[in-house]
């Protein structure tokens, strides 16, 4: 009755798992830091990284991010379109919702660029346009994440690329239901600076 639903969950578990690594505790603990979950915004993403004082450290950060939400499509690409989808779905899942930090994770911000990056490259390029343009007018990541991830499911949707936009509409409502704090505080101005150390 649902012949594709084997393929579906392996590729919905495979993301999951992969996007569940949490890169910047991992790197930040190897590096000796302070426990990322006390410092700043208790995030374990690039940008919580950042305020530990360790450019290179955040870099990885955001690229290892990026990249198992690039993976998990690419690899779940190989039984079709659909399963590339779900693949992607559960990569940025695993990385809100982690199982091994119970389920206490990051705001999904490089996985959603790496996502996007693996079902539609001009999808990730519109990303990292507008959240650069964004942040170098505020000088806030959290105002570039919602901006950049509102803009990017119209972009492809207007390109023509459907599925992947639904996906990323759907991704775009997680992270900013992820960012309320966020959007609290810059509300109030008490968000922090992207750089601005703990």
């Amino acid at each position: 009755m649902f012949p594709d639903l084997p393929t579906n969950l392996a590729a919905l578990l495979f993301g999951y798992l992969l996007g569940s690594i949490p890169f910047g505790l991992v790197l930040t603990k190897m590096a000796g830091t302070q426990d990322l979950r006390t410092i700043g915004s208790g995030n374990i993403g690039a940008t919580n990284v950042l305020r530990t004082g360790n450019k290179g450290l955040a870099a990885a950060t955001l690229l290892l991010d990026a990249l198992k939400g690039t993976l998990a499509v690419l690899v779940a690409s190989r039984w079709g379109e659909q399963a590339a989808v779900i693949g992607g779905l559960g990569a940025f899942l695993g990385h809100l919702y982690p199982v091994w930090l119970k389920f206490n994770g990051g705001k999904g911000v490089a996985t959603f660029l790496g996502v996007a990056l693996g079902l539609a490259w001009p999808g990730a390029l519109v990303f990292a346009v507008v959240w650069l343009g964004v942040a170098a007018l505020t000088r806030y990541s959290s105002a570039a994440a919602l901006a950049a991830s509102a803009a990017t499911p119209v972009a492809l949707w207007a390109m023509g690329r459907g599925a992947a936009a639904e996906l990323l509409i759907a991704l775009a409502v997680m992270l900013w239901f992820k960012h309320r704090p966020n959007i609290e505080r810059l509300m109030a101005g008490t968000e922090g600076k992207i750089g601005q150390k703990s």
